[in-house]
């Protein structure tokens, strides 16, 4: 009886061993450590932008339209419950995803037309303003990178066999990575007109 469970003891040993299950969990929890700070990221970026509106305002005759949809933006982009959980749920990462691609197309877009306003590019704290949201958006795309790469990691660890087995048992699924909003735009090569003289 205890050689059949010394054998049973060593079967279920060598099984385990070979099934991934430690690997996939110490690749979800880097997963969800690269999230934290794509998170982590955007949120400076969003003190930022609630800083340089509050900047902008000062400005009396600026567009309303564009500080407007900075606001609309930031509101919308903040208001998702950007919990670790939000990486399981394709849709909801899609929504945030989103959320967040509309907050940089309104955000460049200010920084665009303040480029009208001689007070405004004058203005030292704006100017401030406008370098730390620079170095925001370099942040989150190395953070965002970070997180891409884990992803991959962890997506194929689950799709290898005998992992994609264990996987299977345990409820695991891939996790969704960022993407580019446009990839038909971006495939196409750009068009570049000369002008004769």
């Amino acid at each position: 009886m205890r050689k059949l469970l010394a054998i049973l003891a060593a079967t279920a040993t060598l099984t385990l061993s070979g099934c991934g299950y430690n690997t996939m969990q110490t690749q979800d929890e880097d997963v969800k450590g690269k999230w934290a700070e794509v998170l982590n990221q955007y949120q400076r970026q969003a003190d930022l932008i609630n800083n340089l509106v509050k900047t902008v305002e000062g400005e009396t005759d600026f567009e309303k339209s564009t500080l407007e949809a900075v606001v609309n933006a930031r509101a919308s982009a903040t208001g998702i419950n950007a919990t670790p959980e939000l990486i399981n749920d394709p849709a909801a990462f899609a929504k945030f995803n989103a959320a967040q691609s509309q907050m940089q197309s309104s955000l460049s877009r200010l920084l665009v037309v303040a480029e009208n306003y001689p007070n405004l590019k004058a203005n030292q704290a704006f100017s401030d303003l406008r370098v730390e949201v620079s170095g925001s958006q370099n942040r989150i795309a190395i953070a965002r990178k970070k997180y891409i790469d884990a992803v991959q990691t962890y997506n194929t660890t689950l799709r290898t066999f005998p992992n994609s087995l264990t996987a299977k048992v345990m409820g695991y699924d891939v996790k969704p990575s960022f993407t580019v909003d446009n990839e038909a735009d971006i495939a196409k090569p750009p068009t570049i007109e000369f002008k004769k003289q």
